[in-house]
């Protein structure tokens, strides 16, 4: 297996163009006693014969055939430009790795970057890491790319809010807490306005001192005004990768739709669907018959139906507050006030929703271990 160490990495350069960026490197190569001085000029060749750039921001300059003689021992230098260098028409170099090899040996290489170039998430870390460590692992297939995260534990509603500063330090932090973002970005999110969308959405994000992709959303209890403009829902966006992206172009549709009002007065599991894409929510409607309502012992014989699967239960009161509590939490579910001949609708979101509401469907047909009337 071709092996890379971490002196073998150059992070933060800067080049004027790519003639400089291959100079750079084969003068690193020099350096490490891998070619001899003339071996830049077949990287220089070689780059006018075929363009070695290879996809997803990596490039790997090397030399002619008529320039192994000059190899004197197989190596790598690897080279990150955090700005770009522009390698040819629409293409734009962030990791520089030169090669210099006797043979093939350089294949093994070409074999172990498959997952770099299919994998766009990838590409980005190596382009914004500043640890040696980590390019390393991620070139070598050691590390994988920080998934994006986004649920349920990331969405606040009913916030006692009236002012938008109030709802991007919560935001901030919630990401923070997560470990997807460090103080910069808090820093930065909290002192720059967001950008109002329209209906009453909001958007604040930063690609400065995120760690990993990752959404989250506050909407305060009330709808209040700044400066003139109406303030129902706050998304906040750390961008280390095009992943949190995607919960943007939902979030566009349902505004271009003008169904702004869908997130503005769903539980959190069906904001969730509306902007992850979960195709898995599902909700349903059922009276309450016990002669007491949903004391404590209905009430825990429902949590414990609730309980037996994965997906994320809500359970809102329609003639009570109308505000939706946790299913898994008897405290809450007994809060609700539910008396009989209450409406109650459970909201599902996981892939064994279905089944879920049906389950609860039937315990409350059964009096949920009582007689009913």
């Amino acid at each position: 297996m071709f092996q890379l160490s971490q002196q073998d990495i150059h992070l933060g350069v800067a080049a004027a163009d790519k003639q400089s960026a291959i100079r750079q490197v084969a003068a690193a190569l020099t350096e490490a006693g891998c070619v001899s001085a003339a071996y830049v000029d077949g990287m220089l060749q070689r780059e006018l014969q075929t363009s070695t750039y290879l996809g997803n921001g990596i490039a790997i300059p090397h030399g002619t055939t008529d320039t192994r003689d000059l190899v004197l021992n197989t190596g790598v230098q690897v080279f990150q430009f955090p700005q770009g260098i522009e390698w040819g028409s629409d293409q734009t170099a962030y990791v520089v790795i030169g090669i210099a090899a006797r043979s093939d040996e350089h294949l093994a290489l070409l074999r172990q970057l498959t997952h770099v170039l299919s994998d766009d998430s990838v590409a980005q870390q190596l382009a914004k890491t500043a640890s040696a460590d980590e390019l390393r692992s991620l070139l070598m297939g050691e590390k994988q790319a920080a998934e994006f995260r986004f649920d349920i534990s990331l969405i606040t509603l009913d916030v006692a809010a009236d002012s938008l500063m109030t709802l991007q330090a919560l935001n901030a932090g919630r990401l923070q807490k997560i470990g997807a973002v460090n103080a910069q970005f808090v820093s930065e999110v909290i002192t720059r306005n967001p950008l109002n969308l329209g209906q009453g959405i909001w958007l604040s994000d930063s690609s400065e001192g995120t760690l990993f992709s990752a959404a989250t959303v506050s909407r305060p209890v009330q709808i209040f005004d700044e400066h003139g403009e109406k303030v129902a829902l706050l998304l906040t966006l750390s961008v280390a990768d095009t992943q949190s992206l995607v919960v943007l172009n939902y979030l566009s549709d349902l505004l271009l739709a003008n169904k702004a009002e869908q997130l503005l007065n769903a539980d959190a599991a069906t904001v969730l669907s509306l902007l992850a894409g979960k195709s898995t929510t599902l909700s349903a409607e059922y009276v309450i018959r016990n002669e007491h309502g949903l004391h404590a012992r209905p009430g825990t014989a429902l949590v414990n139906v609730i309980k037996q699967f994965n997906s994320e239960i809500t359970v809102t009161n329609l003639d009570g507050s109308g505000k939706p509590a946790n299913g898994r939490s008897l405290i809450k579910v007994v809060a609700l006030g539910v008396k009989k001949g209450h409406h109650l609708r459970f909201t599902a979101n996981g892939a064994d929703a279905q089944a879920a509401l049906q389950a609860i469907g039937t315990a409350i047909t059964e009096g949920l271990g009582e007689g009913i009337a």
